[in-house]
């Protein structure tokens, strides 16, 4: 399979798939306290064929072309993914995700990874819009967003329970027209 680098600090991206359970729930016992601060994401993992099965899932959605999985691996090591969650081909809109073990943190592996992916989605697919949500109280998410330059629509007040406690979610976008005029401004001061 492919794997991008994402830069010179031995960070790659990766299709993360099912022959990938036993690597995915190392990671996720790793990181399991700090990945579910904020998003349920991974608690259903606690054995090898339950993680196999979230992965199914997204190969499934894959080949749907609905979503897929992303591994963010650092030095060989999977740290921390990103995902489409929602792929709809059909009206050009998909939301992006994220999620990482506390050790790969502030390396802006997720921001290099998500241009990646942002990229593709409108350059490859055709996709008119790339959404974000991610919890008030999650600020490197929130930060992520800000730095793909990301447009924050609003706060969808107390609509997410989680730990007994209903967040707020913040929906930030980017336009396809918007991340092509800032791709091209980015590359004239490259020069």
């Amino acid at each position: 399979m492919y794997a991008i680098s994402l830069g010179d600090d031995g960070a790659e991206l990766r299709p993360l798939e099912p022959w990938h359970a036993e690597e995915f729930l190392a990671h996720l016992d790793r990181g399991r306290e700090f990945i579910t601060r904020h998003i349920r994401f991974g608690e259903n993992a606690t054995d090898v064929d339950s993680a196999r099965e979230i992965l199914k899932g997204y190969a499934d959605k894959r080949a749907a072309d609905s979503g897929f999985l992303h591994g963010l691996w650092l030095d060989g090591k999977l740290v921390g993914g990103l995902l489409f969650r929602v792929f709809d081909t059909a009206a050009g809109n998909c939301e992006l995700g994220c999620w990482l073990e506390p050790a790969a943190a502030g390396r802006g592996l997720v921001t290099r990874g998500a241009r990646v992916l942002v990229d593709w989605a409108f350059d490859e697919r055709g996709m008119h819009r790339v959404e974000w949500y991610a919890s008030s109280a999650n600020e490197p998410s929130v930060n992520v967003a800000r730095r793909l330059g990301m447009t924050r629509e609003g706060v969808l007040r107390e609509a997410y329970p989680h730990r007994g406690v209903r967040q707020d979610i913040e929906v930030w976008s980017v336009l396809a027209p918007e991340w092509r005029a800032a791709r091209a401004r980015d590359d004239r001061d490259d020069r």
